[in-house]
């Protein structure tokens, strides 16, 4: 593989550096001084989202090649490695979804980003908080989640622990090495203290479909705020206040950003399709026909400028659309520039705009972005 070299304000684990990066697949060396970055493009981690649907017209649950569309939509964007996320849906409709996430991670193509996996959002998820789900949620087992990660690699599940056994599925799946958040779900504060005292790790989308704080009854985003050490969330702007992504921000250590995307991102004003959900999108955001927000249509570039316009320093920016997901999901080899790493890397110019995206080494083609 030819041995690349970038210059300008490079984010290590240890701060700025302005100087040179030099890598191949993976990153070689890196040189220079301490920086303010006051001057120049900024080098950072590519980005890495853990929820996305879709992106380009295509929708994970479209089965087939889809899941190679929506890869390369969000390379364009900077994302470097994502996590191809279901919706609840028939389980005969998941197979073939799962079958083919699994053949596109065996079988990666050029010019997308990595899928690590699958995140299982749903079907074990309250029928009361489905958000834009579709209503076939029923109770989980051991048994068919094992069945179905023969079919894909599952890095993340989301469940809702108030369901009659679901609290010792959480249990076995982490005890099995599995991510599960706590999501779509009407369980109290309790509850929530419950599954993450029984290994659960985050929460999925942090405030959107899950039981609200309130002083008498903190629920399950106070249980967040109060105990969470990783949460994911949407920072389009929409799904999320301003006012209570700052609450987020001082409460939860290591919260990070997802786009929850769907097959509009990347698209003009329409309608699409979210498993088996019509959805409209229109100024900017994506929703069902009652109204309801139904994912999103943001990429992660727009996620960082999001976060910095809140006034939220890019260093601190940038580990929240990349390294705490990768430290997240156990994977050190991303999500930081650091020699040995892989050479998953954006340049962005003063205004945050991406110049460059190289996934594993190789630049991406982000003309049409």
């Amino acid at each position: 593989m030819t041995m690349r070299r970038l210059q300008g304000n490079i984010l290590t684990p240890d701060g700025w550096i302005d100087g040179t990066l030099d890598f191949d697949g993976r990153i070689a060396a890196i040189a220079g001084q301490a920086t303010d970055a006051s001057a120049g493009d900024y080098i950072l981690p590519g980005f890495i989202d853990l929820h996305v649907h879709g992106g380009g017209g295509r929708d994970v649950m479209d089965a087939a090649d889809a899941v190679h569309t929506i890869a390369r939509m969000h390379a364009r964007h900077g994302t470097t490695s994502l996590l191809a996320t279901t919706m609840t849906s028939p389980l005969s409709d998941l197979e073939a979804a799962l079958r083919a996430v699994g053949a596109a991670c065996r079988a990666p193509r050029p010019g997308g980003a990595r899928v690590l996996g699958v995140h299982l959002e749903g079907p074990y998820i309250n029928p009361g908080k489905l958000g834009a789900q579709p209503d076939y949620a029923h109770r989980a087992t051991l048994e068919e989640v094992r069945r179905l990660e023969t079919l894909a690699p599952i890095r993340l599940i989301t469940v809702a622990p108030e369901i009659e056994g679901h609290l010792e599925l959480v249990r076995e799946l982490s005890q099995a090495g599995m991510r599960v958040q706590i999501g779509h779900s009407a369980g109290s504060y309790e509850d929530g203290v419950a599954a993450l005292r029984n290994g659960a790790a985050g929460f999925t989308h942090l405030f959107n479909a899950m039981s609200t704080f309130h002083h008498r009854a903190p629920g399950m985003a106070g249980a967040a705020l109060a105990h969470a050490e990783f949460a994911e969330l949407i920072p389009d702007l929409l799904h999320v206040h301003p006012g209570a992504i700052r609450a987020a921000l001082r409460s939860i250590p290591r919260l990070y950003c997802v786009t929850d995307s769907t097959a509009a991102a990347g698209m003009p004003d329409g309608e699409y399709m979210l498993g088996r959900q019509r959805v409209h999108k229109c100024m900017g955001g994506v929703r069902l026909a009652d109204g309801t927000l139904a994912g999103s249509t943001l990429t992660m570039d727009q996620a960082l400028r999001n976060l910095v316009g809140l006034g939220i320093d890019l260093a601190d920016a940038s580990r929240r659309v990349s390294t705490h997901a990768a430290d997240f999901l156990g994977l050190p080899q991303i999500g930081r520039i650091a020699a040995g790493a892989d050479a998953d890397l954006v340049v962005l110019d003063r205004q945050l705009m991406l110049k460059a995206v190289y996934i594993q080494g190789e630049p991406i083609d982000i003309a049409d972005a």
